[in-house]
């Protein structure tokens, strides 16, 4: 299948597609033309890197960690070996952090409206 219809049957830009390209994430296999050519697993592989990166994992992580991957009865999970557990904390902590940071924003902001 051509990168129009990946893109179609895994609700991913085909920009999306091309950038995962690039990061090697994704390697499509290319016919005579020079089209990309993507195949049926490329459509779950697809799913599997947008559900990582929907999680918060940078594609940089998903190329490194990609062999973790386990798809099963309930969904997609990842084995966690040590590295990639400390970076799954990390980002974890660092999400943690931002929404500290965002509730004493909003407690600024309501003492700044109630103030008048």
């Amino acid at each position: 299948m051509l990168i129009s219809e990946l893109a179609a049957r895994t609700g991913v830009s085909a920009r999306a597609l091309r950038h995962y390209e690039e990061r090697g994430v994704l390697v499509p296999g290319r016919d005579p033309n020079g089209y990309r050519v993507y195949s049926e697993s490329d459509v779950v592989r697809v799913l599997q890197i947008k559900t990582m990166i929907d999680a918060g994992l940078p594609t940089s992580t998903v190329r490194r960690y990609f062999h973790c991957v386990r798809v099963g009865e309930h969904g997609m999970t990842l084995e966690m070996c040590p590295a990639l557990r400390a970076e799954v904390d990390g980002i974890a902590a660092r999400l943690d952090e931002q929404r500290e940071a965002l509730e004493a924003r909003r407690e600024r902001l309501g003492a700044l409206a109630s103030d008048g």
